[in-house]
């Protein structure tokens, strides 16, 4: 039975990174490349200042493939691969739910374990850190932005799952709605603090000593000597834009696959359930 689960989990998340790279082709992808001519812009500006100061240009690396790679076969190969890893990592959570949740059936299960995936490994995290893209972050934080989203991903799935326990254990106390309402609060306080704690990317060391402490890492307008603006900061409509539609591609992915697994894996726990009812003595 888990066998089935795992394989239709692993099927239906490669059509779920499927069905978020067509989005993610045709509503992100010009906004990726428009931050990566704003990125080539900005460089040529600070190759000028550079060069009026008398300081060498930096080097610049080799491109080892090209953007029509990248924007078509590079992000469609990942997305799809992804969305098989999220199949397994789904095809795990439900046979780990599934006979511990009360009298929940399949398909609701199903259901229930796409909004925890998208909430515990997306939604959280990006409340704190959003999802940016290319010319926004400094390339020295990239080590120290990666380990603080996954602590704010493990942190989100071990809130949530204790907020499941907490809640399946006063529902018989106070009721399945008020024994929701109470978990629920207490994983918003327990999120809301390790929030807090947890530094903004642009208190980060690195973008400290070169700007200064700021709440973010949207490069500001590049000025000359003088203070004269000489290049202008990140657009801001498009950084919004491409979370929004990093939100929506994610939801697509998580939605796609709840919703695909849900009957597949009622299909094979009720065969499997005919299956020992017809073997028992």
């Amino acid at each position: 039975m888990v066998r089935a689960l795992v394989l239709r989990a692993a099927g239906v998340g490669a059509l779920a990174g499927l069905v978020a790279f067509v989005f993610a082709r045709v509503f992100a992808e010009p906004l990726i490349q428009a931050a990566i001519d704003y990125e080539s812009g900005r460089a040529e500006a600070e190759a000028a200042l550079a060069a009026a100061a008398g300081q060498a240009p930096s080097a610049e690396g080799p491109e080892l493939f090209s953007r029509a790679v990248q924007g078509n076969l590079g992000i469609g190969v990942g997305m799809i691969a992804f969305g098989v890893a999220v199949g397994l990592f789904f095809a795990v959570a439900f046979c780990m739910a599934y006979g511990r949740t009360g009298n929940v059936r399949p398909r609701q299960l199903s259901l229930l374990v796409g909004l925890f995936g998208f909430l515990a490994t997306f939604a959280i995290p990006f409340v704190k850190y959003p999802a940016n893209p290319p010319a926004v972050g400094n390339a020295d934080t990239i080590r120290d932005r990666g380990a603080l989203w996954v602590l704010m991903v493990v942190v989100s799935v071990v809130v949530l799952v204790l907020a499941v326990v907490a809640g399946q254990r006063l529902q018989a106390r106070l009721g399945t709605w008020n024994a929701t309402l109470v978990a629920g609060a207490g994983a918003l306080v327990v999120l809301g603090v390790v929030m807090a704690l947890l530094p903004p990317l642009g208190e980060l060391s690195a973008n400290v000593a070169e700007s200064g402490s700021r709440l973010t890492e949207t490069p500001q307008p590049l000025t000359d000597p003088s203070g004269k603006i000489v290049f202008p900061g990140f657009d801001p409509d498009l950084l919004y834009w491409f979370r929004l539609y990093s939100v929506g591609a994610q939801l697509l992915l998580w939605g796609v696959l709840a919703v695909g697994f849900a009957p597949l894996a009622d299909r094979v726990l009720r065969t499997t359930s005919q299956r020992d009812l017809a073997s028992a003595p």
